[in-house]
C-alpha cells in the first residue's frame, strides 16, 4: 500500500514527487511512457514566464510569479540549466500602450517585481535586432529560460534518491474507490494507494473521469516550433514576446539555454491528443509572425529541426488544482497549460500542502536536496578535460560531434538513477543527436553503447520505448 501515487512523470508530477520526498511517505510515480518528460514537458517554449499576463484571480496568476521565484535555488540544488535572461513584450502601435499598462498592473498584483515600460529606442538599445516598428515594450527582468526535460530528469533523480519509486510503461486502465483507499488498475499490476495525485497532462481529464462525476475536459492545443543552429543563437539575448491574444502569448523569439534560437508556437486546437505533426503551413505562419519582432531575416538555412507539442487546455482556461469533490484524497493537477512549467515548483508545494493536511507525515531526516548532473565535456576547460579523461577514459571518445558529447557522458546517463533506456533517453540527458546533423553521425554509436550497457541485443534498443525499434535484422542475413 502506497501513501501517495502520482499519475504522470512530466514536470508537474516530478516536481510533486521531489517535494513529497522531503517527508516520510511511501510514494510512487506511474508513467505510461518509458521515461520521464515524455509528453508536453519535452516540447514547449522552455520559458520561465515572469507572471504578468495571467489574471490575478486565477490559479495561473497566483502561482506563476511564486514559481518563477523558486527557480534560482532549485536550479542550484539540482544542477540543471536555467538563466534569467529577461523578457520583452513588444507593442507595435501606440494605441495599444494601454495593454502594456494593464500588464504592469496585473503583474504587480501577481507579485512580479521590477516591471517597467521601455520606449522603442530603449528596447533597440537593449536588443539591436528588434524591429523599428516596435514603439514600446514591457520589460520583465525576472523572465528566464530553462531546459524543461533536464529539469524534470533532475527532479525525478533527486526524488528517486530520496525514496520515491517510479514505474514506467505503466498505463492506468481504471481506478476503483474503496472506503479509505484506491486501487489503480494498470496494464501491469494493481496498485493500492491512500491518495492519488492526477498529474497526467493531456490525459488528466481521462484519469479524473474514472473516479469523479465532476468531469474534466482536456483539449489538446498543438504548438509548432522552429529550432535554429547555435550559429543563429546570438540574434537576440532576451525572450521576445508580442502582445498576447486569447489564444496565448503569441509567437515568440528566444534563445535557449543551450545557445540555439527558437521561434514559435502557433496554436491549433485538435481532437487527437497524440497528434504531433508539423506542417508546412504552420511553419510558414510561425516564421511570418516571428519576423514581425525582428528586423533581420531569419537564417532559414540554419534551421536544424521543427517540432510540436500539445498543450493541456481545460474548459476553464485555468489550472485545476483541487481535490475532486466526490472523491476524497483524489487530487487533480490538471489543465496545466502555459505557464505550467513556470508554475511547477509552486504547484508542487500547493499540492503537497494538501497531502500533508490529510496524512500528517513527519519530515524525512535523510532528505538530500542536492543532485549533481552529468559532467559535460563541451563545457570543460582543456585542463578539466585532461583530468576527467585520466579518471574516466571513456570521456576521451567523442560520440556526438555536433554537441561534443563523449562516451563517458552517455554511459553516465545510462547508469544514473532512472537512467536512459532508449535513444531519446540518452538524447534528453546528454544532447547526443540534438545538433546540426540530428543524430545522423552518432545514432548507431549510441545504439551500440545502450546495447552493451543494458546487456541486450542491438535489435532490442528502441528510440523511445514500446515498439519503436530501429533494427529489424541483418543485411543479407540469408546469404
Amino acid at each position: 500500500m502506497y501513501d501517495v501515487t502520482i499519475v504522470g512523470a512530466g514536470v508537474i508530477g516530478c516536481s510533486i514527487a521531489r517535494e513529497l520526498s522531503k517527508y516520510n511517505l511511501n510514494t510512487c510515480v506511474i508513467e505510461r511512457s518509458s521515461d520521464v518528460a515524455s509528453g508536453t514537458t519535452k516540447a514547449n517554449s522552455a520559458i520561465v514566464h515572469g507572471g504578468y499576463d495571467a489574471k490575478p484571480s486565477t490559479m495561473k496568476g497566483k502561482l506563476n510569479a511564486k514559481g518563477n521565484a523558486m527557480f534560482t535555488d532549485l536550479a542550484k540544488e539540482l544542477d540543471f540549466p536555467f538563466k534569467r535572461n529577461g523578457s520583452l513584450v513588444l507593442c507595435f502601435d501606440k494605441k495599444n500602450m494601454v495593454d502594456l499598462e494593464n500588464l504592469i498592473t496585473q503583474g504587480k498584483e501577481n507579485g512580479v517585481p521590477d516591471l517597467v515600460i521601455l520606449s522603442g529606442d530603449q528596447v533597440r538599445e537593449m536588443e539591436p535586432n528588434v524591429t523599428e516598428n516596435c514603439v514600446a515594450a514591457l520589460y520583465s527582468p525576472t523572465g528566464g529560460i530553462v531546459c524543461p526535460y533536464e529539469m524534470t530528469i533532475a527532479l525525478a533523480e533527486n526524488a528517486n534518491n530520496n525514496g520515491v519509486e517510479f514505474k514506467f510503461e505503466t498505463e492506468v486502465k481504471n481506478i476503483e474507490k474503496n472506503s479509505d483507499y484506491y486501487i489503480i488498475k494498470t496494464n501491469k499490476d494493481d496498485i493500492e494507494t491512500k491518495m492519488v495525485i492526477n498529474a497526467a497532462g493531456l490525459f488528466s481529464g481521462d484519469i479524473n473521469n474514472m473516479v469523479s462525476e465532476n468531469k474534466i475536459n482536456i483539449n489538446p492545443r498543438r504548438g509548432e516550433y522552429v529550432l535554429f543552429d547555435r550559429v543563429a543563437g546570438d540574434l537576440i539575448k532576451k525572450t521576445i514576446f508580442q502582445l498576447p491574444t486569447k489564444l496565448g502569448k503569441g509567437v515568440l523569439v528566444t534563445p535557449t539555454v543551450d545557445g540555439n534560437l527558437l521561434i514559435g508556437p502557433n496554436a491549433i486546437d485538435l481532437e487527437d491528443k497524440t497528434n504531433l505533426d508539423t506542417t508546412r503551413e504552420g511553419i510558414d505562419d510561425i516564421v511570418l509572425k516571428a519576423q514581425q519582432s525582428i528586423q533581420l531575416q531569419f537564417p532559414m538555412n540554419m534551421v536544424i529541426t521543427s517540432f510540436s507539442g500539445n498543450r493541456s487546455t481545460s474548459d476553464t482556461d485555468d489550472f485545476i488544482i483541487e481535490e475532486a469533490k466526490d472523491a476524497k484524497n483524489f487530487i487533480n493537477a490538471a489543465g496545466i497549460a502555459s505557464p505550467g512549467l513556470s508554475s511547477a515548483p509552486s504547484i508542487a508545494t500547493m499540492v503537497v500542502d494538501m497531502i500533508k493536511e490529510r496524512l500528517i507525515p513527519s519530515d524525512n531526516a535523510k532528505f538530500n536536496p542536492i543532485r549533481k548532473g552529468i559532467r559535460k565535456f563541451r563545457e570543460m576547460s582543456n585542463d578539466e578535460r585532461r583530468e576527467i579523461i585520466k579518471e574516466i577514459p571513456e570521456y576521451g571518445t567523442v560520440i556526438c560531434r555536433c554537441e561534443t558529447v563523449t562516451e563517458g557522458e552517455i554511459i553516465d546517463s545510462i547508469r544514473r538513477p532512472l537512467g536512459a533506456r532508449t535513444l531519446d533517453g540518452v538524447k534528453l540527458r546528454t544532447r547526443a543527436g540534438m545538433g546540426r546533423c540530428q543524430s545522423g553521425f552518432c545514432q548507431t554509436k549510441v545504439l551500440d553503447i545502450l546495447a552493451k550497457e543494458l546487456n541486450i541485443p542491438r535489435s532490442e534498443v528502441t528510440k523511445s520505448g514500446g515498439k519503436s525499434i530501429l533494427l529489424t535484422g541483418k543485411n543479407k542475413q540469408s546469404l
